[in-house]
């Protein structure tokens, strides 16, 4: 099936969410089943912009930064599909996933101009590139936010560090992550993981399971594009 025949869906997440974390195999699941039955584009949203912000608001008054990090393990012990290191967010926390989006869509930019590499298990680079910075947080304690970090998980992968950066000092990758904030406001994402069908006439929000997410691409790829709604 061709792309402009496939059912499009955005994904969006903050790659310091535990939810989009835990949520990252069933996109897997998705591709490995459906194949280019779907058109997946990932987009960036800022829940944790500023982590000091973050953590003060929601739970400052129940612990702060350690309290959150216990909190993370004990959802992360639910799932055994995930690792996450006991001293998370408390040791080596991050000041922004906001560095983190801008350095995915630099790699995003340079995928669709065909200047990144593809990568064995995975149908695009920027999947591998965000479970890997995900990996590296949750279980390795590596503060991700840092652009010496990020630039350490490229050179890993052997990505052009070089056009990496040309497309954040051209100012290409900020627009792309602006165009994803202009997307959330649409689209009124409430959080981290969304998944959006149908031009935004079908929407998941938070931990759903996979099945779940599967019948609502069955149901568009069985529907004819011009039937009308019963309702």
């Amino acid at each position: 099936m061709s792309v402009d025949k496939a059912v499009s869906i955005m994904h969006f997440s903050d790659v310091l969410c535990i939810w989009g974390y835990v949520a990252q195999i069933r996109m897997d699941k998705l591709e490995e089943k459906f194949a280019d039955k779907v058109s997946l584009d990932y987009h960036f949203i800022q829940v944790f912009g500023s982590v000091a912000a973050k953590i003060e608001q929601n739970w400052g008054h129940r612990g702060g930064v350690e309290a959150y990090g216990k909190m993370v393990c004990d959802v992360a012990s639910r799932y055994e599909h995930i690792d996450v290191h006991e001293d998370v967010w408390v040791k080596n926390t991050p000041t922004s996933s906001a560095s983190c989006h801008l350095f995915l869509k630099a790699i995003q930019l340079l995928d669709k101009k065909g200047e990144m590499p593809s990568v064995n298990d995975y149908s695009s680079i920027i999947e591998k590139v965000t479970g890997d910075m995900r990996t590296a947080f949750f279980q390795n304690l590596i503060d991700i936010s840092a652009v010496s970090a990020q630039y350490a998980l490229a050179e890993n992968l052997g990505l052009p560090i070089d056009k990496i950066q040309a497309e954040i000092a051209s100012g290409a990758a900020f627009a792309a992550l602006e165009s994803d904030q202009q997307l959330k406001e649409k689209y009124r994402i409430q959080g981290s993981p969304t998944i959006v069908f149908n031009e935004g006439r079908q929407m998941i929000y938070g931990n759903v399971g996979y099945r779940v997410i599967e019948a609502n691409v069955q149901e568009l790829l069985n529907k004819p594009k011009a039937a009308a709604s019963w309702c």
